[in-house]
This record gives C-alpha cells, sequence and structure tokens, in this order.
C-alpha cells in the first residue's frame, strides 16, 4: 500500500517553489526597507498561551487547534497562528526595552483543523508582521501601507486586490455595542444558520463576519459598530484614514470587518479578491492594544497582519510570473568517461564559486550522450559542454547552444569564461 500525504496537507514540488522564493523574498526586501527585522519562533507551545491570547471562546481553540499531552505529561498546541507565539517571545527575551515601536517579522507553517479546501490546509504558511509599542494612529497607517506595497512588488494591485478598514472599538465602548448585537441576534435567531446561532452567546461579533446568503440580510441590518463608537476610538480611526489619504492608499470603509480573533480593537484591515471565492480575504490584521499585557507583559500596544501564503499563489498563477529560465540550470556539462569528468569538474565548481554564481548540472561520465542531449532538453538548459577523450586530447570542449543547434570547439580552460559571458556575468 502506498503512503500519501496525510488529508489537509500538501507537498511544494519543485515548479512551484520559485513562485514561493520570490514571496518570501519580496516579503524580506519590502518588511526590512520599513525597519523590520525577522524573528524565528517555535512550530509548538504551551497550549495556555493560545487560550490565553486568542481567546477560549474562539473557533481556533475550541475547534481547529492541534493540542497533545507531550511525553512529560504538559499540553502543547502546533501554533495556529503567530502573534502569540511572536509576544511571548517579546516578553520572555525583554525586547520590550528596546526604542520603539519593535517592529519584526517572522514567517512560517500555522496549523489548523479546518475543512481543507483550495487555497487553506490544514498546514498552511504565513507572513507574519507586528509593531509594538506605540498606539499612535500613524503606527497603524504605516503597517497597512507596507502591507499594500507588499503587494504591489507582487504585481497585485487594484483591482484584483482592495483595501477594507474598520474599526472595532475599545474595552470602552465594545461592550454596549456587544450588548446591543447581542438582543439583535437572538431576536432574528431563527434566520441565521446554526453556526452563527452557536456563536450569539460565546462570540458574537463573528456572527457579522459570516458569508452565507440566508444570513445576509438580517446581518445587514444588524445595529453598526460605528454609532457605539467612544470619542477616543472615533478620532484614532479618522487619524489612521487621514494618514492612509496622505499616503495615497485607496481605501474603502466596511462596517462588518471583525477579523476572526478576540483581542483585535480598534483599528482592523483586510485586503480582499474577488478571484479566491467567498474565502476573499488574502491578508488581514488589527490593532491588539492590551494582549501583551494579558500575555504577562508590559502594558505595550500592538498592531499587526498575516498572510496567506497559500492564497498568494493562487493569485501568482495568473499574475506575472518569474521567469521559468529562473528555475532551470544554464547549462549541462556532460563528461563522457573518468578522465573527462575529472577535467569538468573544476570547471563546475570556478561556475557555482563565482561573485555572480551560474547554476550548472553536471553529467557523471557514465551516460551515452544521446541520452544526456536529452536530458539536456528536459531540463530546459541553455547550453551543453560536452567531452570525451578525443576532445580532451586536443584540449578542447564542444559547446552547443541547445536552441539553434550550433556547436563550436573551445578550449577547455575557457569555458567557464565562456559561459559566464554568454549568461552575462564575465
Amino acid at each position: 500500500m502506498t503512503i500519501q500525504a496525510v488529508r489537509g496537507v500538501r507537498d511544494i514540488l519543485p515548479g512551484e517553489t520559485v513562485k514561493w522564493q520570490r514571496v518570501e523574498d519580496t516579503a524580506r526586501r519590502t518588511f526590512e526597507t520599513y525597519g523590520y527585522e525577522e524573528i524565528r519562533l517555535p512550530l509548538f507551545e504551551r497550549t495556555e498561551l493560545f487560550a490565553r491570547g486568542i481567546g477560549e471562546v474562539t473557533d481556533i481553540v475550541q475547534k481547529e487547534m492541534y493540542t497533545f499531552p507531550d511525553r512529560g505529561g504538559e499540553s502543547i498546541t502546533l501554533r495556529p497562528e503567530a502573534t502569540a507565539s511572536l509576544l511571548r517571545a517579546y516578553i520572555e527575551h525583554g525586547l520590550h526595552v528596546l526604542p520603539k515601536p519593535v517592529r519584526l517579522y517572522t514567517l512560517g507553517a500555522m496549523f489548523r483543523y479546518e475543512r481543507p479546501q483550495a487555497g487553506r490546509y490544514r498546514q498552511f504558511h504565513q507572513l507574519d508582521v507586528e509593531a509594538l509599542g506605540d498606539e499612535h494612529p500613524a503606527v497603524d497607517a504605516e503597517v497597512i501601507a507596507m502591507l499594500v506595497e507588499f503587494f504591489r512588488r507582487l504585481d497585485l494591485t487594484a483591482p484584483r486586490v482592495l483595501l477594507e478598514v474598520n474599526t472595532l472599538g475599545d474595552a470602552v465602548c465594545r461592550p454596549r455595542y456587544r450588548e446591543e448585537l447581542t438582543h439583535y441576534l437572538e431576536a432574528h435567531a431563527a434566520a441565521l444558520c446554526a453556526e452563527c446561532r452557536e456563536r450569539i452567546a460565546r462570540n458574537p461579533l463573528r456572527v457579522l463576519d459570516c458569508k452565507k446568503p440566508e444570513c445576509r440580510p438580517v446581518l445587514d441590518a444588524a445595529p453598526a459598530l460605528a454609532d457605539y463608537l467612544c470619542d477616543p476610538c472615533r478620532e484614532h480611526f479618522a487619524r489612521v484614514r487621514a494618514y492612509l489619504d496622505a499616503l495615497g492608499i485607496a481605501h474603502a470603509v466596511a462596517p462588518r470587518l471583525v477579523r476572526g480573533l478576540d483581542y483585535y480593537v480598534r483599528t482592523t484591515f483586510e485586503l480582499t479578491t474577488s478571484e479566491l471565492g467567498a474565502q476573499n480575504a488574502v491578508a488581514g490584521g488589527g490593532r491588539y492594544d492590551g494582549l501583551i499585557e494579558r500575555l504577562g507583559g508590559p502594558r505595550d500596544p500592538g498592531i499587526g497582519f498575516a498572510v496567506g501564503i497559500e492564497r498568494i499563489i493562487l493569485m501568482l498563477s495568473e499574475a506575472s510570473a518569474p521567469p521559468q529560465e529562473m528555475s532551470r540550470p544554464f547549462a549541462l556539462l556532460i563528461p563522457l568517461g573518468e578522465a573527462a569528468l575529472r577535467a569538468l569538474l573544476p570547471v563546475a565548481r570556478h561556475l557555482r564559486a563565482h561573485a555572480r554564481p551560474l547554476r550548472v548540472e553536471l553529467g557523471h561520465g557514465e551516460r551515452r550522450l544521446p541520452r544526456e542531449l536529452e536530458r539536456a532538453a528536459k531540463l530546459g538548459v541553455g547550453y551543453t559542454v560536452i567531452v570525451g577523450d578525443e576532445e580532451l586530447a586536443r584540449g578542447e570542449a564542444k559547446l552547443r547552444d541547445m536552441k539553434s543547434r550550433q556547436e563550436r570547439s573551445v578550449p577547455l580552460l575557457e569555458v567557464a569564461g565562456e559561459l559566464l559571458a554568454l549568461a552575462g556575468r564575465g
């Protein structure tokens, strides 16, 4: 019986990793331009961290986490998101004493037991960015601008992706809204789906995020959070929007945008697309003042976002992708025999160790020439270098252009220089 991958996880094959590398490299360059530094975090944490950080009544904690006792009897959870882990590190290692805001980013695998669908898996990958220790609305606007810039560098701009923003109020004004919303939803519960009815008591704001058509009439008529905001929250949101306008960042206010985690307050935002079905968010985040203190740290505010890499990859298949040549060897060096192999080994090493390295493959000298040329065609290389006993005797190699089929003799000592020149790296 053939063993296959577990449901909800997938292999990322070589032809696709080029896109992943492009996304990751673009993320690093963009975030570091804005002054962010990379932090690398464990794949698993104590379960208590996520229960306290994400919220015990959330779907993630109650239904979706991969939780198990380790051999010492401690409850361990594979991380379902990165913010709680990053804040734990921020507190544990005293990063809160650094000049504010402390700007950090991380990327890697997350785990949630969800129903697999296009672009959503049980092991999935995120880019996560956090700005910690500063509550000024200009920080919110700059974080959002950086997210938009990251997508722009991937050629993902309007109308393919759109920015939506909202405010969720804070501990002063949100409780009253939550109470009014709960009363409203209870009065209209019969018209809501079973999942929404279940959420009314434990997380009523999440009901607003339901995408099912049968629920929309009730939710569209629900009380609006904007009508319950306190003056400081109203002013904060107005200043965030004014700074976005100053940055030239187009955005729309989405009154029902609540995100899926309990810790968000005030500013929340998403980048959405119409290309990926009902689950239309490709990135999102918000402010979470109070969360660091809840996890045992100082009273530092924070704001951040997460980007689903799988979702971006689906869009890059339709957007401008990096040229396929990036994933192909530039040349295949074909030795015909042991002596030819020894002669070509230093050539391959020189090309790979150059200041601007050239990607080359080297045969092992035991395959016949027709088979090696067939392999070169399948690899899609631009050039082959052929060396047999006759070429060795003359101190030469045959350099073949695989596209034009033209072939010429080159002194063996000049092969590396010729290939570097052809690649524009000489």
